[in-house]
């Protein structure tokens, strides 16, 4: 049974700009993206790895295939 994970607005950003993009971002790609501060991504994106929503490769980002 896979848990249910707890969005919050900075998670569901990087979600909507990672569909939009179509591609693999960079870290840098992401917080230029959202405007958001650096620390407050890597919190997300870190949370988002946890959880198998994003994976990573080479230092970019995608999402999972769910």
């Amino acid at each position: 049974m896979i848990a249910m994970v707890k969005l919050n607005k900075t998670d569901e950003l990087i979600i909507s700009i990672l569909k939009t993009a179509g591609k693999e971002l960079t870290f840098a790609e992401i917080v230029e993206k959202s405007g958001e501060r650096p620390k407050k991504i890597f919190t997300s994106i870190r949370k988002l790895f946890e959880n198998e929503i994003v994976e990573a490769k080479e230092r970019k980002y995608k999402l999972a295939n769910l």
